[in-house]
């Protein structure tokens, strides 16, 4: 404890006499160092802002044992005003319980409550294949929702809004930050990480975080092994009007042969899509005239699939067993709402794939988000993974501060990674492997998993276990 206290009254004292201010610049700021001259010294540079990036900024401003910090934030966008349009965002996030708590603790969420959310309160998964079906209810599985579905670019400004609060007096932010590359320290003892700018301009720090994203240049500088792939498939998003008004709080996802598409509430009239599909039916999809991508969409919410009558019967009898034993036999369903249109311009497709870093840390640096890890959208996972990382890094180097530890100390890196690997790994298997089973159509496999779908759903315990899981 004596070592604690000499250590944070030490490093209170060297920072005492520093002036923070928030920088706001962009890659066209005149360079003020001249031939590799450091132009400033930090404890802590977060390279990547984004919705991560940026709340691991936060989180370390608003840490009473981390707030002597001397934090640089380097934002690849520029700053831009934000406005609440009336017509909701193409991007959306489900974020979960868990990521809920930490932006209260952070002060963010009451930004985001203060403009729009939307609870989901159920959820119903079911395979067009079979019609085995597994749903959520909030009110079942645990004490409140199962998850909130937020814009991104309203997230993001809630975050930015509490970052640039006046409460936050240690972290400074560049804007339109074009990193050439990096030095870094090989030795935790000697940690000087090295940031070169396109402009010229130069910093060092002791801990460098990498939250910049699946392609981070960060991990790539670290060298270690990132084991990838793409799935071959994009992601195709688009704003829907519903054709009648509801309740609307229910996440709608049905497993088509050529992958999972999904609705996500946004109000009681209007929902998000993400469709998961091949690629050369996405970007005809994205070329469609809106009222035949209408059609389309219906049709894949609706349309009767060929079944096996084998499996068909196999799950009949197994449904029966179940309700034998006074458990759900999957009969009762909700039906998906229709969709009446499409927002104009709302369409959009991006690419699918999988990203895993062997590591999360070398000496003086961490990595956070999808620079670490990288999953498919079907469980809605990544963000919130994501903010994992920040909850766990922050915490883990709080305590070593506490400890009397320099931040850069392996003890307290070895401890972060440990935890987020535990988690966020048999995540990573577990989506993938739900991709990979559902994305076969061979009779023989559609009836191993409708079977395990309608087993699932019998059991209380099990959803109970997943959601857990989910939200944590």
């Amino acid at each position: 404890m004596i070592l604690c206290k000499t250590y944070t009254v030490r490093r209170l004292l060297l920072t005492t006499s520093k002036t923070y201010t928030r920088t706001v610049s962009t890659s066209n700021t005149e360079s003020s160092s001249n031939d590799g001259q450091i132009k400033q010294k930090y404890d802590v540079i977060i390279a990547g802002g984004g919705m991560v990036g940026c709340t691991l900024a936060c989180a370390i401003g608003k840490n009473s044992l981390l707030s002597h910090l001397k934090v640089l934030l380097l934002e690849g966008s520029p700053q831009q005003k934000y406005e609440l349009k009336p017509e909701y965002s193409n991007r959306v996030v489900a974020l979960s319980q868990n990521t809920k708590s930490l932006m209260s603790s952070l002060d963010i969420w009451q930004h985001i409550e203060n403009a729009r959310l939307q609870p989901v309160r159920h959820m119903q998964v079911w395979d067009a294949s079979s019609d085995a079906l597994i749903s959520f209810n909030s009110a079942d599985i645990m004490d409140d929702d199962v998850a909130y579905i937020v814009e991104n670019d309203l997230l993001l400004h809630a975050v930015n809004k509490e970052l640039t609060s006046t409460d936050i007096k240690n972290v400074n932010i560049v804007y339109g930050a074009k990193i050439s590359g990096y030095e870094l320290s090989k030795h935790e003892a000697s940690s000087n990480n090295i940031v070169k700018m396109n402009n010229g301009d130069t910093y060092s720090c002791q801990l460098l975080i990498g939250a910049d994203g699946a392609n981070s240049a960060v991990r790539n500088a670290m060298g270690v092994q990132n084991l990838s792939w793409n799935y071959d498939h994009m992601g195709v998003v688009a704003t829907l009007h519903l054709a009648e008004e509801t309740e609307n709080t229910t996440a709608w996802q049905r497993w088509l042969p050529t992958g999972p598409v999904a609705l996500l509430p946004l109000d009681s009239k209007r929902s998000s899509l993400v469709w998961s599909t091949t690629v050369e039916h996405a970007k005809r999809l994205l070329k469609l005239p809106e009222e035949q991508f209408v059609d389309e969409l219906n049709d894949a919410l609706w349309k009767h699939y060929p079944h096996s009558s084998a499996v068909q019967a196999c799950t009949a009898w197994f449904g029966s067993c179940l309700k034998s034993f006074g458990l759900p036999d999957g009969a009762a369903r909700q039906l998906p709402p229709s969709i009446e249109s499409v927002v104009p311009a709302s369409r959009a497709g991006f690419p699918l794939g999988f990203g895993h870093s062997t590591r999360y840390i070398a000496p003086g640096v961490a990595l956070v988000g999808d620079a670490a890890h990288r999953v498919h959208p079907l469980a809605g996972q990544g963000v919130n993974l994501g903010f994992g990382d920040v909850k766990d890094l922050t915490e883990f180097l709080a305590d070593a501060i506490y400890m009397g530890l320099d931040i850069t100390h392996d003890s307290w890196l070895q401890k972060y990674e440990t935890s987020r690997q535990r988690h966020n790994v048999p995540t990573q298997i577990a989506v993938d492997a739900l991709y990979r089973l559902y994305t076969v159509d061979l009779p023989p496999v559609v009836l191993v998993r409708s079977l395990g779908t309608q087993l699932t759903n019998a059991l209380q315990p099990i959803k109970k276990l997943i959601m857990s899981h989910a939200t944590t």
